[in-house]
């Protein structure tokens, strides 16, 4: 799968204010309504007989990252309803470090290397990091989303920016909030829903785990963008997708890592 948008693949060696105007310009060609040609009902396994999940279902991408010195192992793995039907990795030289609001720019190429190993084309692919939840509405989720033209969806762990509309501490499964725009996100009218706090798991014998932070990247609305993940998370804090992909990515890492048992 090639970039629908070269012009917007991430480029390491920019200035920060490149960086920063790229964003911006990325913000401005994503589409925050949806725009895709499955019915979200067909996502995930629920509610449906197992015989027919997998034959209705869009193929979902779940896209994950683990690290290995220097290096980024970026994978994609693939889902129709609960059958995995590809996986792809690149294993790719880091540049830059680590700078809040630009993560993009250390991964974003890793991760477009292993989308170019896909045979297939996802209908939707699911990112372990943000998509408008950012300070310039334009995440890992929604950068990648843009420059491949396919629907995409940002779960983040933590917060980078925006306010919830109420606490989020100790709240029960099922729970949602509105994420809005505050002062440190640009060009959003304050009060912009940009995102969800989205409890999508809770367990009586611990019972304060933080909630995701779902956001849409590309061609995927706010409140879809949640119902989408919620019907992904198949029992799990993360969706299924993102979670077999960090659990693919830690095996390729095992694979490359030439100092394991030495």
């Amino acid at each position: 799968m090639r970039p629908a948008r070269p012009e917007f693949v991430p480029d390491p060696d920019a200035t920060r204010e490149a960086m920063e105007s790229v964003q911006s310009d990325v913000a401005a060609a994503a589409t925050w309504t949806d725009d895709f040609g499955f019915a979200v009902e067909s996502v995930g396994a629920a509610d449906r007989p197992p015989a027919s999940a997998d034959a209705d279902s869009p193929l979902v991408a779940g896209v994950d990252q683990a690290f290995l010195d220097d290096r980024a192992v970026s994978v994609v793995v693939v889902f129709r309803g609960e059958t995995v039907v590809e996986r792809a990795h690149a294993v790719t030289d880091l540049s830059i470090p680590y700078i809040p609001g630009l993560l993009a720019f250390r991964e974003g190429g890793p991760i477009l290397s292993a989308f170019a190993e896909l045979d297939s084309t996802p209908d939707l692919a699911v990112f372990d990091g943000s998509g408008r939840i950012h300070f310039r509405q334009a995440g890992l989720a929604t950068h990648i989303g843009v420059t491949l033209n396919i629907p995409s969806v940002g779960v983040a762990k933590g917060l980078l920016c925006g306010t919830p509309d109420e606490a989020v501490d100790g709240r029960e499964q099922g729970w949602r909030t509105p994420i809005r725009a505050d002062a440190d996100v640009e060009n959003a009218e304050a009060g912009t829903e940009i995102g969800t706090a989205f409890q999508s798991r809770q367990y009586d014998s611990r019972p304060i785990i933080n909630p995701l932070y779902v956001s849409p990247g590309h061609r995927v609305g706010v409140g879809t963008a949640t119902d989408l993940v919620e019907r992904l998370c198949a029992g799990y804090k993360l969706p299924e997708p993102t979670r077999r992909a960090d659990a693919y990515a830690d095996d390729v890492k095992q694979e490359h890592d030439t100092s394991a048992g030495q």
